[in-house]
């Protein structure tokens, strides 16, 4: 088996999650890789890109959020999708406010 071929069996388990019965965590998707790399490029810069930065974060978390929150595999999951667009509606008021 090459490494290719390893590397995509585990993306595929990845997405459906572990553990298998009740899925817990499970290899980022696209709104998480994006509110991630708003994270990290957030904390590594200043000024306006630091900003679309955590614009870009606060965007991807609310997807990852929504879609989770909607089509969880399971009760934990929509719970975790709920508390994560809990906290982007009050970080993101708590900026407007500022």
């Amino acid at each position: 088996m090459s490494a290719t071929e390893t590397a995509r069996r585990f993306w595929r388990r990845g997405q459906q999650g572990w553990p298998a019965s009740f899925p817990i965590a499970q290899l980022p998707n696209p709104p998480l890789i994006v509110a991630l790399a708003g994270w990290v490029v957030s904390a590594l810069t200043r000024g306006t890109v630091q900003a679309g930065a955590r614009a870009a974060f606060f965007a991807g978390l609310a997807g990852w959020a929504w879609q989770e929150l909607e089509s969880g595999a399971n009760w934990f999951r929509r719970a975790m999708g709920a508390a994560g667009l809990l906290f982007a509606i009050v970080r993101i008021a708590d900026a407007l406010r500022s």
